[in-house]
């Protein structure tokens, strides 16, 4: 993924079944004009595909592959004027600054995590630093972040309200001045 590309929206469908999920990755890119972002195989069997595009597009996009894809859809989202640090914490590019305190959502859900990462991200001054999104995580995705700890507290708050409405979050936690060693996985 070019995390470095303007993307108006991105819309993400999180699906139960592979064949399911190349069905829907068909569906979404004949719909509408559109840019495949990310298209896999992801834990527990589930399938996910992201696009981006102008928001018009990308809704139209997802609202026909859900349609389609009636039964098997885990999640969607569409997340108008995404903050850019969301598509560097996915794809890794996120630079290591200081690391004042660390904040983790974590969801069961891929779209509604990277939708709560958005949040995140929008509502205080921090940093994310990586996006998982369920590889050998059992189907799960989850984000870390940083910066000082009350807008870290403000950012995590806000990110798993997304993730809770739909009943869908596991955890969230905010520790501050962590040991340097939670670090290791991230660096």
């Amino acid at each position: 993924m070019k995390a470095q590309k303007k993307h108006t929206a991105i819309g993400l469908i999180e699906v139960s079944s592979i064949a399911a999920g190349k069905l829907v990755t068909d569906t979404l890119l004949k719909t509408s004009n559109v840019q495949l972002l990310l298209s896999r195989s992801i834990c527990s069997g589930k399938y996910m595909v992201m696009i981006s595009g102008a928001v018009a597009e990308v809704k139209a996009s997802v609202d026909a592959g859900v349609e389609k894809m009636d039964g098997f859809v885990i999640d969607s989202t569409v997340i108008a004027n995404i903050h850019p640090d969301v598509l560097n914490a996915i794809s890794g590019t996120t630079p290591k600054n200081e690391l004042i305190s660390l904040g983790i959502i974590e969801s069961f859900s891929v779209a509604s995590l990277i939708k709560a990462a958005d949040e995140a991200a929008k509502s205080a001054n921090v940093e994310l630093l990586e996006i998982r999104l369920a590889m050998a995580l059992g189907g799960k995705a989850f984000v870390t972040l940083t910066g000082h700890v009350s807008d870290v507290q403000l950012a995590v708050d806000r990110g798993a309200d997304v993730v809770a409405k739909k009943g869908l979050l596991v955890n969230k936690v905010v520790i501050p001045a962590p040991r340097p060693e939670l670090f290791n996985d991230f660096i």
